[in-house]
């Protein structure tokens, strides 16, 4: 929704949907999170830098004063960006520079009385891009409006993005990005996963996270029940 603006007013105020990543912290041991999302984030630095998130305990762990602090201060460091906290009192979230969500779930699902979510948008239909030559590291392709189709093989350290699915005849490594202006039901398919990360709609899966069994296989991406989940095909 916009509230309109008179003549010449030096702002418009406009309702959007915005993504966020939510960072439950399981101990109150900053150096413990801060050295294991080290390891997370080392392992795709361009996908995390600039992401914003929202700070929540999980139950039963204490985080406030110096340890919210230091948890604060060890994210602007690694280029993430905590803009709010959840499950903290608002004075605690406001010394440590955070603003409050209230009620995480209801927020995450649009509406904080919980009322119906907004459907997922959906990619422009539009020509599907064709690659035929190897992408190498370093590179970046996006099929803006459609699906994105490879040949040949994504290297590690390659980034592929589409606002529909992406298809990959060959091995994928590098990071593969679907859907990436919102579309929940976007796809990816590859003949051989051995990604870095893999991303549906602004869900993702990182290597680790990828089960054994599916690594050098053939195998689809897709989301179920707003969770990406990773079939062998």
């Amino acid at each position: 929704m916009a509230v309109n603006a008179p003549a010449g007013a030096a702002f418009d105020l406009k309702g959007r949907m915005a993504p966020f990543t939510v960072l439950q912290v399981r101990t109150a041991d900053i150096d413990t999170v801060l050295a294991q999302l080290d390891a997370r984030l080392a392992q795709a630095p361009d996908f995390f830098a600039g992401m914003p998130l929202v700070v929540a305990p999980a139950e039963a762990v204490s985080l406030e004063g110096a340890s919210l602090d230091a948890l604060v201060t060890g994210l602007r460091e690694r280029s993430l960006l905590p803009v709010a906290a959840s499950g903290l009192p608002a004075e605690t979230a406001a010394v440590a520079g955070l603003g409050l969500i209230r009620n995480l779930e209801a927020a995450r699902s649009g509406s904080a009385e919980g009322g119906r979510r907004e459907a997922p948008a959906k990619a422009a239909a539009g020509a599907a891009r064709l690659v035929t030559q190897p992408v190498r590291s370093g590179q970046q392709v996006y099929a803006r409006g459609g699906d994105l189709v490879v040949t040949t093989p994504v290297s590690a350290g390659a980034e592929l993005m589409a606002d529909g699915h992406i298809h990959v005849y060959d091995t994928l490594r590098g990071r593969a990005l679907a859907g990436v202006q919102g579309d929940e039901n976007a796809r990816i398919f590859c003949r051989s996963l051995k990604a870095e990360l893999i991303a549906i709609a602004g869900q993702y899966r990182l290597s680790d996270q990828i089960d054994a069994e599916l690594r050098g296989a053939a195998a689809m991406a897709s989301l179920r029940d707003g969770e990406l989940e990773l079939n062998a095909l």
